[in-house]
């Protein structure tokens, strides 16, 4: 009775087996149909081909390049390689040294025999590479998902660069809200410049400017900034600062050149403004939005003209205006006051300003534009400066980390009157690093006032 070869492991699906096993207890191989191990003991090298008969065992001569007429390369098991030259699967990458010379034969390799497989037509490598690249993808389809969103006519996240954003500013793919064109935005008119951020904490910018520069009647050049806030806890405060600013803009831009003094189209100005945001409560829009806790569309503003040899500011809420002289030994000083709980306190003589400001309801307004303003008081100034300088028109978004005029004066940079634009950025990066909790808008206007055309170089 022969004996069956003794195999440590299955030769099809390589479950160990143990002494006496006819059968594999996993896949069901046959033991029995394996040939007895040679006395020469052939071995598969790692590219799958066969010593040559009568070669000392352990050595590995040179492959063929092409099988031997009437002989076919084995069947690879499924951990064995496959044949030399044999296409790898898509993907694969073979991280493992290749096998020195004269190595032995791992355990329970054996070798087939020829008749065994059918023969292949294909041509062989001697030698198949170490490493496969990925297989191509397919060129019927896009690879990059922004081509893909910008091919069906939408914007691409900025976040997961894969969705679409949809008409509400959100992405399809991750959800992600989409940078606003309010967020961050400048604007440089002559030589008037202005500056706007949402900040580090709000969701949205319910800031908003206009700037502009104009002529007098008698040729003189004349410049124009309007700051306006919106008021958080009032509907649509974003389209309440939008129009407000626009309005009043437009207003002293269309007065001036026709001759009116500038304080009176200041205050003509506030006025337009105001109507153009009471106007907006009765718009479905707001409607849509309005809740049970929420007021009308409001804001505050702020304004400046400067001409050659005057200085204009008009002001409802708490929005600020300050001038810093270009010679820094001069005092700089608060141009308007606040219409606010704080600034009530301290005219009253209740409070310090140090201990208003510090109060929680310090921020809370007691004017403002809107349908449910109690009463339109705008305010206006005039003042005529003997010496160049600066005027900072701002937001308390700003004013929060620069409240004294001497504060603000050592934040202003050197050079605003002559290169404004970059001034104000440095003020809305002065607010961002102190904590940036609000929305920040700075517009700067140099005095006197110069030609269009004059401005940052």
């Amino acid at each position: 009775m022969s004996q069956m070869p003794q195999l440590s492991a299955c030769p099809s699906c390589e479950e160990p087996l143990e002494s006496g096993d006819r059968f594999c207890g996993a896949c069901g191989y046959d033991l029995s149909a394996v040939p007895a191990r040679p006395q020469d003991n052939p071995t598969i090298t790692m590219n799958g081909s066969v010593p040559a008969q009568g070669a000392p065992a352990g050595a590995y001569p040179e492959p063929p390049s092409v099988p031997p007429a009437g002989a076919a390369w084995p069947a690879p098991g499924p951990d064995a390689p496959p044949p030399p030259g044999a296409p790898p699967a898509a993907g694969v990458r073979f991280d493992h040294p290749p096998q020195a010379e004269g190595h032995p034969a791992p355990p329970g390799g054996y070798a087939p025999q020829p008749e065994e497989y059918p023969a292949q037509s294909e041509t062989y490598q001697a030698q198949q590479p170490d490493e496969y690249l990925l297989q191509a993808p397919d060129p019927r389809v896009s690879a990059d998902p922004a081509a893909q969103a910008a091919g069906a006519g939408g914007k691409v996240c900025v976040a997961c660069r894969a969705g679409r954003v949809d008409d509400d500013g959100y992405c399809e793919n991750c959800g992600h809200a989409q940078p606003r064109e309010r967020d961050h935005m400048e604007q440089e008119s002559g030589p008037v410049a202005a500056v706007s951020d949402r900040g580090l904490r709000h969701h949205r910018n319910e800031d908003a400017f206009a700037i502009g520069s104009t002529a007098l009647p008698d040729g003189s050049p004349a410049s124009v900034a309007i700051v306006c806030d919106g008021v958080s806890s009032a509907t649509r405060p974003d389209d309440a600062s939008m129009a407000a600013s626009k309005a009043a803009s437009e207003a002293l831009l269309a007065a001036l050149p026709r001759g009116t003094h500038p304080q009176q189209a200041m205050h003509d100005a506030i006025i337009a403004a105001s109507r153009a945001v009471n106007s907006l409560a009765a718009e479905p829009a707001t409607a849509r939005e309005h809740a049970p806790h929420q007021n009308a569309p409001a804001c505050t503003i702020v304004g400046a003209v400067v001409t050659s040899g005057l200085l204009i500011v008009g002001w409802v809420g708490d929005s600020r205006a300050y001038w810093v002289p270009v010679d820094r030994s001069a005092p700089p000083a608060r141009l308007t006051e606040d219409d606010s709980w704080a600034a009530q306190m301290v005219a009253a003589g209740l409070m310090s300003e140090a201990e208003a400001y510090a109060d929680e309801r310090a921020h809370a307004i007691t004017g403002w534009l809107g349908a449910d303003a109690y009463e339109l008081e705008p305010h206006t100034a005039a003042f005529k400066p003997d010496r160049p300088g600066v005027v900072v028109v701002c937001t308390d978004g700003l004013w929060n980390y620069a409240e004294a005029a001497d504060e603000m004066a050592r934040v202003v940079p050197l050079d605003a009157a002559a290169h404004p634009l970059h001034s104000a950025r440095v003020l809305v990066g002065h607010a961002l690093d102190g904590g940036g909790h609000d929305n920040v808008t700075v517009a700067l206007v140099p005095f006197p006032a110069v030609s269009q055309g004059a401005g940052s170089a």
